[in-house]
Order: structure tokens, then C-alpha cells, then sequence
């Protein structure tokens, strides 16, 4: 597990301004789970990881919305422009503009840019297709996708939503501020009883971001013709003997085979990136609820990314400058 220890806060020069280069001063960056798997040898030795490796020494970075404060001619970006780019965890960046995207107007909403709405919406839009009357099934429902997930499920036309959490405090959290009907509790019993009670005609799409026990038992709950998207798998990234990208489990294939059910690994930004643009305009008129956890000031980034990985926030986590 990365501790706050292992990160420093350092000051340094910005670097030599190229021909094609903005200086942005961030306002918000995004702090995600997958630097744990990101700093992990094993995990980097493992050809096909889709992530940067990190090495000591190395600069964190992630996606950040920041305002130009400085541009070459013909860039394309004026200065007080906002725009969204990879280089957060710094007050200051230096980034080729070709790496960035104006945000005009202004933000008002930073998580509707850096948070996993966008991963959620695509996944449910583009990587399967919600139906009206559906029963949803969304794992680790309270983390940044799930907690986007289950709200946009319903605005598809979904009837009832299922979640699965680790804590009963995130579980009240899901109920009362995001519209979960039922959370699943991980240490409350097999999740295939708990899911059998929550969704006793069985499930229409599953959305999973766990992996092992809970697509095992949402793979049981299968209905005919269900679609599962697979976005990511925290008992690998998780684990706590450490970050790994293998996340074996066992499944009856000639179950699905049967029913019909349908199993895709997706990724937003890989498959569906052009869609970005449509997912910011009906977010506007969506009425979302932008679920997340901000905290001031660089100093404050490395706890927080010890607490995201140890599970303790909620949604989206941002780091406001």
C-alpha cells in the first residue's frame, strides 16, 4: 500500500517553454486508485498494462482542469482560458497544447470533466445498452464510477438498482443521496445470497469494477440475455499482498452460454472517446448528483490517495489548488 511517506511535496523551476507549450495553473486534479498498481514492479513487468509505470523519483500525474496563464503565439489557447489536461499533482504545468482542451465556459462543475461520470455514461450508453424496466447491478457502487453508475442507470430507464459496498455508513450514503433500492454488503455474507435477496428475478446488466466474488454471483443472477461490462478489477489493483493486473475467478460458462449472456471489457477512453462531447451535454441536463470527496491544497494529496486506495472516500476524489 503507497503511504503519505513515500510521496514529497517539492518546489522546482518550471521547465524551458517550448514552441507549442501553455503554462496552465491547475485548480483541480484528479487522484485515482490505479497509481497504487501504477508503482507496483510486479504489475509493470506484466506486458499490456494500461497504465505508466512509476519509478522513485518519478512526478505523479493525472487528469486537471487549470486556467492558461501563459501561451505561445498561435497556440490556439489565450491566456485565462480553461482547459482540461493530463499533468495534475502540480500547482503549475507545463503542457504541449496539443495535450490540452479548452473548457469554454468555464467549469462549474470539475467533476463532471475529471470524475468517472463520463466512464459510466459510456459504459452504459455505448459499451451496453440500458432497457427500460431493466434490473442494474453496479459494484463497489459508492467508488468513482459506481457512485455516477447507478444515477445514470436510472436515468436510462432502469427500475431498480442494485449497489455493493464495503461499509454500512457508504451503504446509507448510496440509499439516501444517490438512489441505490439495495447495497450489498461485502463482509455482511456471500454475496450470491445477498444478491439473490436484492434482486430475486435475477439481473439485466451487471456494471463491474470488482471482479472474483461479485461477477461470480452477479454471473448466477444472470437473467437471459444479460449484458455485463467489465471497467475494471479492484481485487488485482487492491489486493493486499499488492497491485497485480491478474484477477482470476471461476465461472459457469455453460450457464452463459445458455442465457445468452454477454461479457465485454470496455474501456470510455479507448472505445468510445469521441463520445466525450455528447456525455458533457446531457450531463448538464441530467440533474446528476456530482458524488465525491475534494480536499485543498497539494499537501494534502498524498493522504488522500492513501485513503481512496484504503477505501475511506466516497466518489470522485479531487484535489482543489
Amino acid at each position: 500500500m503507497i503511504q503519505p511517506g513515500d510521496m514529497a511535496v517539492v518546489e522546482t523551476a518550471l521547465p524551458d517553454i517550448g514552441p507549442n507549450d501553455l503554462v496552465v495553473r491547475n485548480r483541480w486534479f484528479r487522484i485515482s486508485i490505479s497509481t497504487r498498481l501504477m508503482a507496483n514492479p510486479d504489475a509493470q513487468a506484466v506486458e499490456g498494462i494500461p497504465f505508466p509505470a512509476l519509478k522513485p523519483g518519478d512526478t505523479l500525474a493525472d487528469g486537471a482542469i487549470g486556467e492558461v496563464i501563459a501561451s505561445q503565439p498561435g497556440s490556439g489557447f489565450a491566456v485565462g482560458t480553461y482547459v482540461s489536461h493530463p499533468l495534475g499533482w502540480r500547482d503549475y504545468a507545463v503542457v504541449d497544447a496539443g495535450r490540452c482542451v479548452a473548457l469554454v465556459p468555464a467549469p462549474t462543475e470539475p467533476a463532471a470533466y475529471l470524475g468517472h461520470g463520463w466512464t459510466a455514461y459510456a459504459a452504459l450508453t455505448r459499451g451496453v445498452t440500458v432497457r427500460p424496466g431493466d434490473t442494474v447491478f453496479v459494484s463497489s457502487g459508492a467508488g468513482a464510477i459506481g457512485s455516477m453508475a447507478g444515477q445514470i442507470a436510472r436515468k436510462l430507464g432502469a427500475t431498480r438498482v442494485i449497489g455493493s459496498t464495503s461499509t454500512q455508513g457508504k451503504a446509507d450514503w448510496m440509499t439516501a443521496e444517490l438512489g441505490y433500492d439495495a447495497v450489498i454488503l461485502r463482509r455482511a455474507g456471500p454475496i450470491a445470497d445477498q444478491l439473490r435477496t436484492a434482486a430475486p428475478d435475477g439481473v439485466d446488466v451487471f456494471v463491474d469494477m470488482v471482479g472474483g466474488e461479485q461477477l461470480a454471483a452477479a454471473a448466477r443472477a444472470a437473467r437471459d440475455g444479460a449484458r455485463f461490462v467489465l471497467l475494471g478489477a479492484l481485487t488485482a489493483e487492491l489486493n493486499a499482498s499488492g497491485a497485480s493486473i491478474r484477477a482470476p475467478v471461476e465461472l459457469d460458462t455453460f450457464q452463459l452460454i445458455l442465457r445468452g449472456v454477454t461479457l465485454r471489457g470496455y474501456s470510455a477512453d479507448r472505445d468510445s472517446a469521441a463520445a466525450f462531447p455528447d456525455w458533457i451535454a446531457w450531463q448538464r441536463d441530467a440533474g446528476l448528483h456530482f458524488a465525491g470527496t475534494t480536499v485543498t491544497g497539494l499537501e494534502q494529496a498524498p493522504r488522500a490517495l492513501h485513503d481512496a486506495c484504503e477505501g475511506r472516500l466516497k466518489g470522485i476524489v479531487l484535489v482543489e489548488l
